[in-house]
């Protein structure tokens, strides 16, 4: 049931927190794609582990079911999906994306100083139409996640996760 997309959800949570970027009750985490299969499972994780977690969604009907997960707060995709500028307010402390394009350059322009993105996903595109300025002039990391080649260290790592973070009766 957790499939490929829970196993990819765990790694990225574990690439946030191991690269020091997020901490529990300090700052928001944005999961972009939140209502879809590596969506859901990270909002469900970073919320037991303590995350104020916001959900990113073109769907306002997935709201509840996001919120039962953890979610604490909504921006709608258009928001991130827009033109992007280099540098915006800052706001996230972390994010998983699985959207990619606009969407992670506006994510990564809107991070705050020495926070990290975890990036594993491509729906909205494989382009990324963005510019140095977060790297450079914030410190921002962009981690890029990848589940297929990922070494037997960080899988066994990411199922560790799932194991002690994962509410098994919200699988279905």
């Amino acid at each position: 049931a957790i499939g490929t997309a829970g196993y990819t959800a765990a790694l990225c949570v574990d690439a946030l927190e191991g690269w020091g970027a997020i901490q529990p009750g300090k700052g928001e985490v944005l999961v972009t794609g939140a209502a879809g299969g590596v969506g859901s499972t990270a909002v469900s994780l970073l919320s037991s582990k303590g995350y104020a977690v916001v959900a990113s969604t073109g769907r306002a009907e997935t709201h509840d079911y996001l919120r039962e997960l953890g979610a604490t707060s909504f921006i709608e995709r258009t928001e991130l999906s827009g033109e992007v500028r280099p540098l915006q307010k800052e706001r996230w402390t972390g994010a998983v994306d699985s959207v990619g394009s606009k969407t992670l350059a506006n994510v990564l322009a809107q991070t705050v100083y020495g926070g990290a993105v975890a990036a594993c996903g491509l729906a909205g595109g494989s382009d990324l139409p963005g510019s140095v300025f977060p790297h450079i002039l914030r410190s921002v990391a962009l981690i890029g996640v990848d589940s297929v080649y990922a070494p037997a260290s960080k899988r066994e790592k990411a199922w560790a996760t799932l194991s002690r973070h994962l509410d098994r009766s919200k699988l279905t």
